[in-house]
């Protein structure tokens, strides 16, 4: 009886599984990542918009084993056309751009923000150098091939709380897992600086008021002791027992890794520029930025990038000009000093970077292919990733966007071919699921 029992409730088990197996064929599923590059592909008759501010009309660019072999003008190919077992795609009439890069975002470790499980990008604690984004990054995100649809084919996932948030790293907008979509592990440590002013918003009238922050030197006594031990166990060749905080800090003070710094007031970045030199830090790199245009002659003279936060906003001061957040990437730039920009934590809405770009060339005196080197070339070389990609040069990937006009303008941004590392990558995602299915049941008048 008791056999005959167990056996009745496993096949009741096996008949629900069975059920659920069946159902779960019904939902829709990302796309299966690019296959390698089999054959050499050429690609002519685009306009390639090389990402180092050179335009090369009627062109054709070729790659071979994911790598581009070929980038010219479209004079005295006929050569490459017969050349071996060659792939050719007429794109003529298209354009060619460098895949947009995506610095400072949640994406891959953030995916619902009203569903706690699905958010990956913050620990406990105000010192977390050790937090790595790198073994939290989620190739199946939902967000991720919509990204690739307006042009983004790598993103930088950084983690945030605290005021030492951890390790960022850079990924590829296709891939099975976090090991086969990473570009460069652990590019850089984060930290926030305390800002001297502190803002707090009315949401009764919806003013903010700026006071003094009385926690600031706190957290800067904090800082100055963290930094201080990290350093010394930097000095220890084999440090025994390991120390998985002081560890993770070990690349910044050796050069290999960047220290990212959250700081937007002027005197804040002066001051932290200044505090990571007195420990011999090198790589600086200052996030957010919103009064780096105050400082330019510092950031220049100090050789500190700048990464910017997203410029589709108002200004964050009342007696700033309401296009500042539209003209600082020209201003900067201007002034000698290397800006990219990013769309912060807003991780869904990156897909809208390449126009941000678009922005700042239409309210600067930014030429478009200057325009176009804050979300390839310039964050290529801030992140240490330039000599695989933001350019369209011989010897890197062929990470690549064709579109059916200006990438950075919402009405060229009509991307129909993307390729990573060489393979071709299928561009279906949610949203044209969705797009798809509600056209069917309220149909095109």
């Amino acid at each position: 009886m008791k056999t005959k029992k167990y056996n009745k409730l496993n096949s009741v088990l096996l008949g629900f599984a069975a059920a659920f197996c069946l159902t779960a064929t019904g939902f829709a599923q990302n796309p299966a990542p690019a296959k390698p590059q089999t054959r050499p592909i050429i690609l002519a008759g685009a306009t390639i918009h090389l990402g180092n501010g050179k335009v090369i009309e009627n062109g054709v660019i070729g790659f071979d084993k994911g790598v581009i072999t070929l980038v010219e003008g479209g004079t005295n190919l006929g050569s490459v056309w017969t050349k071996g077992d060659v792939e050719t795609i007429d794109v003529k009439g298209k354009h060619i751009f460098p895949g947009i890069i995506s610095m400072n975002t949640t994406v891959g470790i953030q995916e619902i923000a009203s569903v706690r499980a699905t958010l990956d990008y913050s620990e406990v604690g105000e010192i977390n150098p050790h937090v790595r984004a790198l073994v939290a990054y989620n190739t199946d995100s939902e967000v991720i091939p919509t990204l690739r649809n307006t042009g983004i084919l790598l993103s930088q996932a950084v983690p945030q709380g605290g005021v030492i948030s951890g390790s960022s790293s850079v990924f590829y907008t296709d891939g099975w897992n976090w090991e086969d979509a990473v570009l460069k592990k652990d590019d850089g440590i984060w930290i926030s600086w305390p800002p001297y002013l502190s803002t707090s918003f009315n949401y009764e009238d919806f003013s903010v008021s700026l006071k003094k922050n009385e926690k600031r030197q706190e957290t800067i006594d904090l800082f100055r002791s963290t930094f201080s031990d990290a350093k010394g166990y930097a000095a220890i060749s084999k440090p025994s027992p390991m120390n998985i905080r002081l560890e993770a800090m070990k690349d910044i003070f050796a050069g290999k890794a960047n220290l990212y710094i959250r700081a937007d007031y002027a005197k804040d970045i002066i001051e932290a520029v200044k505090f990571a030199q007195e420990f011999g830090i090198k790589k600086i790199v200052i996030v957010g930025g919103d009064q780096s245009y105050k400082i330019t002659a510092f950031l220049k003279e100090n050789n500190i990038p700048v990464v910017l936060n997203q410029a589709h906003r108002l200004p964050n001061a009342t007696d700033e000009d309401v296009y500042l957040p539209y003209e600082l990437p020209g201003i900067l730039t201007k002034a000698g000093v290397k800006v990219a920009i990013s769309y912060a934590d807003e991780w869904w809405r990156t897909r809208n970077l390449a126009f941000l770009a678009g922005t700042s060339s239409g309210f600067s005196d930014m030429k478009p292919e200057e325009a176009l080197q804050l979300i390839t070339k310039n964050a290529a070389e801030i992140m240490g990733v330039d000599q695989y990609v933001g350019t369209l040069e011989k010897g890197k990937q062929a990470s690549l966007v064709v579109t059916g006009g200006d990438l950075m303008d919402m009405r060229g941004n009509s991307v129909s071919m993307v390729f990573i590392k060489g393979g071709k990558v299928n561009l279906d995602d949610k949203q044209k699921r969705l797009y798809d299915k509600y056209k069917e049941k309220y149909g095109q008048k």
